[in-house]
C-alpha cells in the first residue's frame, strides 16, 4: 500500500471520526436542550444516531488500526482479526439499530408501507456488507495460515543449508 494512498485513507477516516463526533454532539445537545413536540419519538431516534455514530467510530479505528498493520508488514498475523471482527461487529451493530429505526418509523407509514420495506431491504444490505467483510476475513485467515505455514518452510530449508 503506497504512502499516498495510506494517507487519502487517513484523511478520510480523521474526517469521518471528526463528523460523527460532531454529530454525536449535536445530538446530546439536542436531548438535553429540545423537546419533544409528540409529531416524532425524537429521544429513542436521538439516542440510536448517538449509537450508530459509536459503531461509524469503532469501524474507522479498528479500520485505522488494519492499515497502520498494512504500513508495518504485520496484517498477516493474528493481531489484524480483533480489528477484522471490531468492523463486522460494528456493522452488525449498525444494522441492527437501521432495525430500530425502521421499527420506530412504521406505524407512521401505514398508508404507505413501501418506505418500511425499503428500509428493510436497506437494513438487509448494511447486514450484506457484514457478511461481505466476514468473507474477507476468511481470506485473511487463509493468509495468515499460508504465512505460518511459509515461515516453517523457511526455517527448515536455513536449517538444511
Amino acid at each position: 500500500m503506497g504512502k499516498l494512498t495510506v494517507r487519502a485513507l487517513r484523511a478520510v477516516l480523521a474526517v469521518v471520526l471528526a463528523g460523527t463526533v460532531f454529530v454525536q454532539a449535536l445530538m446530546v445537545w439536542a436531548l438535553a436542550t429540545d423537546p419533544e413536540d409528540g409529531s416524532l419519538p425524537l429521544t429513542p431516534l436521538r439516542v440510536i444516531t448517538i449509537l450508530g455514530m459509536m459503531s461509524a467510530q469503532v469501524a474507522v479505528v479498528c479500520v485505522w488500526r488494519l492499515v497502520t498493520m498494512v504500513r508495518r508488514g504485520t496484517v498477516f498475523s493474528h493481531a489484524a482479526f480483533r480489528y477484522v471482527d471490531g468492523v463486522i461487529g460494528a456493522i452488525v451493530a449498525a444494522a441492527l439499530l437501521w432495525f430500530t429505526v425502521t421499527a420506530i418509523n412504521a406505524p407512521g407509514q401505514r398508508d404507505d408501507p413501501g418506505v418500511t420495506v425499503i428500509m428493510g431491504g436497506v437494513g438487509l444490505a448494511i447486514l450484506g456488507v457484514a457478511l461481505i467483510v466476514l468473507v474477507l476475513r476468511m481470506l485473511l485467515a487463509q493468509a495468515v495460515a499460508r504465512d505460518v505455514e511459509a515461515a516453517q518452510m523457511q526455517a527448515e530449508l536455513d536449517e538444511v543449508i
